[in-house]
């Protein structure tokens, strides 16, 4: 069975095209979203993968229709592909069920590996330049040691509640028991 898969991106956009060109390539089913390509959660998508079964092919009118990047691209095609699901785009005329398309598909699948390879690669490089130059990763200490000491005398103290003594230090409470895991009984511990 062939199912359609059109989306357009604004309200203000029409899917006409596309869903002509699905009903003229055969598709007995077609499903309409009006979402960004940006946004994973597109239900009308999730709706036609879940339709789709053993032996099916999903067609869309292009490919950017069906993912905004490679990587979701290759990732959506290969969980279809598991489930004995094809994928055929007019525009690209690419079609996983023949040799051809699946060729294509593995080189999408490596240039999206190689590209993550390269952005971990400069990333890597870069903090590694940024820890040469004796820059610190990752995000400042909220409560130095003497508000950590401010917030244990608090605390000691039980007519101070938790509350008081993170508002008091313009911190978070969830930020407090990060720094004083057990709250005010941590303090009956020694620590």
């Amino acid at each position: 069975m062939l199912v359609g898969y059109a989306r357009v991106s604004t309200l203000d956009q029409k899917p006409a095209l596309q869903t002509d060109a699905l009903t003229v390539a055969g598709c007995e089913r077609i499903f309409t979203e009006k979402a960004s390509g940006a946004q994973r959660d597109r239900p009308e998508l999730k709706a036609a993968l879940e339709y789709l079964r053993q032996g099916d092919t999903l067609v869309v009118w292009k490919l950017d229709r069906l993912a905004r990047s490679m990587r979701q691209l290759i990732e959506t095609v290969e969980d279809m592909q598991v489930r004995g699901i094809e994928l055929r785009s007019l525009t690209e005329s690419i079609d996983t069920a023949t040799p051809g398309g699946r060729l294509v598909f593995h080189i999408f699948g490596a240039l999206a590996e190689f590209e993550r390879a390269v952005v971990r690669e400069r990333t890597n490089a870069g903090l590694q330049a940024a820890r040469d130059r004796g820059k610190k990763g990752g995000r400042p200490k909220t409560l130095g040691s003497k508000d950590l000491a401010v917030a244990k005398a608090m605390l000691a103290d039980p007519e101070i509640s938790v509350d008081e003594v993170a508002a008091r230090l313009k911190i978070s409470v969830a930020t407090l028991y990060r720094y004083l895991p057990g709250g005010r009984s941590s303090l009956q511990d020694g620590t």
